[in-house]
């Protein structure tokens, strides 16, 4: 008697399990804003490899690169997450912030004097704050990544105080918080993607860009338009590796952990590959100077400069993204400053 109730038990156990994984898409999507050769794409196919293997194939994912899911419309990417289209993104949260304002406190300006104090806040109540927003949103964050510091090149001249940005023509993200921080500056900021920069910098119309060294620059090769780089650290540019609430429900609590475990492990691996060579030494900007670049690293007096004519834009937009949000953000980058 008591073997056929545990064959029943058993039984019972294989059919509940083979009925949650009957409920499994064949295939789950993967949103990639970059192409498939940047250490993004890379991470994003690392992590969906991994939870193919150790799924046996039960989540299937497969990665969209180069924006095919939101047809170049990078901020529609939170929204498709939300409403189930997209499964999964590794996602910018600059491209997630017009619908998920308190994402703007990493592009708050001259915030983040080092990654040391960037970590901090993630790891802490506003890190955490961040993410049970994100789950309003009908998004499971399974853990951070990143872009990286986004820097200044351009192809007129070195950029050492703010004043040195009147009138260049610089291509910045399509989010509203780089149009006013440049202006600021007296720039002329363009929101266009980035093939008309290209054309733009070949013609002559477009000075210069901001973006990530090691992550961005590096294999679009910058050095092919512009000859100056400015290491300010103005901002940030977090990733984070979310799935849709939809998709998530779907798993069974053996699978949502694969799903986190490969996340956490890929998120980790991407950071530290953008980081090689900033964080550790100074061997990324020396490849620039190597291709003809002129690496310029604005002095503390000048960072100060910068951070004045910026604090108009800063109260701005920390109203925006939440005065308690940023003064938590603020305090625990006090202790790193």
């Amino acid at each position: 008697m008591k073997k056929c109730v545990c064959i029943l038990l058993a039984c019972t156990l294989i059919l509940a399990a083979s009925t949650s994984y009957a409920a499994y898409k064949k295939e789950y999507k993967l949103s990639v804003v970059v192409g498939p050769t940047f250490k993004w794409s890379i991470a994003a196919q690392n992590f969906a490899d991994e939870v193919r293997e150790k799924t046996e194939g039960r989540i299937n994912i497969q990665c969209y690169f180069g924006g095919t899911l939101f047809a170049g419309v990078q901020t529609n990417e939170l929204m498709l997450m939300s409403q189930g289209v997209a499964d999964f993104a590794f996602g910018s949260t600059i491209n997630w912030s017009p619908q998920m304002k308190q994402l703007n406190l990493f592009s708050l300006p001259f915030l983040f004097p080092n990654y040391e104090a960037f970590d901090a806040v993630k790891a802490g109540k506003p890190g955490q704050e961040i993410f049970e927003g994100l789950e309003k949103f009908g998004v499971i964050p399974l853990a951070w990544a990143e872009n990286g510091f986004r820097e200044v090149t351009n192809n007129k001249r070195a950029i050492a105080m703010p004043e040195d940005m009147k009138g260049l023509k610089i291509r910045i993200v399509g989010s509203p918080i780089f149009v006013d921080l440049f202006r600021a500056f007296g720039a002329d900021p363009m929101a266009i993607n980035w093939s008309e920069a290209v054309t733009g910098f070949q013609q002559g119309t477009v000075d210069g860009q901001e973006n990530p060294v090691v992550s961005v620059l590096f294999p679009v090769k910058i050095w092919q338009y512009h000859n100056h780089i400015t290491i300010w650290r103005g901002t940030i540019d977090p990733l984070i590796i979310g799935v849709s609430k939809k998709s998530w429900d779907e798993f069974t609590p053996e699978d949502q952990a694969i799903v986190k475990a490969a996340a956490e492990k890929w998120g980790a691996w991407q950071i530290a590959e953008v980081r090689k060579g900033l964080a550790d030494s100074d061997d990324a900007l020396k490849e620039l100077e190597a291709n003809g670049m002129t690496v310029t690293h604005i002095t503390p007096e000048a960072r100060i400069a910068f951070k004045e004519q910026a604090k108009e834009v800063y109260a701005k937009w920390k109203e925006t993204v939440g005065t308690d949000l940023v003064n938590a953000a603020e305090e625990i980058v006090q202790q790193y400053e």
